[in-house]
């Protein structure tokens, strides 16, 4: 779709419209009205400009992760994961956590919001993440053939939906960075 009639600054402002109000009302609720209306657009131009609600919701996440995980390289795998951990602060990750409890349920639902999502941001990440390790057995920190690797995606998923279902908390740095340190790390057998 082209997307030339809105500014970037604008832009902008309509996919955090759309991560604001995934956080407070969930996929199902989150209609075009209402993105339309707290940002004063009209459902046309949205419309125009993403074709659909998957879409829009799929950019607006996109958007929303502006690190690229396959950019970051620390000389590490611990550094690399701590450097993807520091790039969101606590607050963000609580209103990011909010968001994914929003969307958990429309994923199951939604083939549309599922195959945007995938292509969107989740191939994205998984591709540099994949990177990361890569380069982790390249550097001989990581045997090649460690069955670990390819359940990384599945571990850092889980830890952040495990952690809300199980102590009722957000994710935030320090979980994480502890997560990372005493499971995914010996894992993968790193140091």
């Amino acid at each position: 779709m082209a997307r030339s009639r809105l500014t970037p600054e604008r832009e902008s402002e309509l996919y955090e419209t759309v991560i604001d109000l995934l956080g407070e009302v969930g996929y199902d609720g989150l209609t075009m009205d209402a993105i339309a209306a707290r940002t004063r657009s009209s459902k046309a131009t949205l419309y125009r400009q993403w074709g659909s609600k998957p879409e829009l919701v799929a950019q607006s996440l996109r958007h929303h992760k502006p690190v690229r995980i396959a950019e970051i390289d620390t000389g590490s795998l611990r550094g690399d994961f701590h450097e993807i951990i520091g790039s969101s602060d606590d607050c963000r990750m609580a209103k990011d956590s909010a968001m994914m409890r929003g969307l958990a349920h429309a994923v199951g639902e939604n083939p549309e919001l599922h195959e945007a999502l995938r292509e969107l941001l989740i191939e994205p990440e998984v591709t540099g993440l994949d990177q990361i390790l890569r380069r982790a057995v390249e550097r001989g920190e990581v045997a090649a053939d460690n069955p670990a690797l390819g359940l990384v995606p599945h571990m850092m998923i889980g830890a952040v939906v495990a952690r809300s279902f199980i102590e009722d908390r957000p994710v935030d740095q320090a979980f994480l960075t502890a997560y990372v340190d005493a499971v995914v790390l010996p894992a993968l057998g790193a140091p």
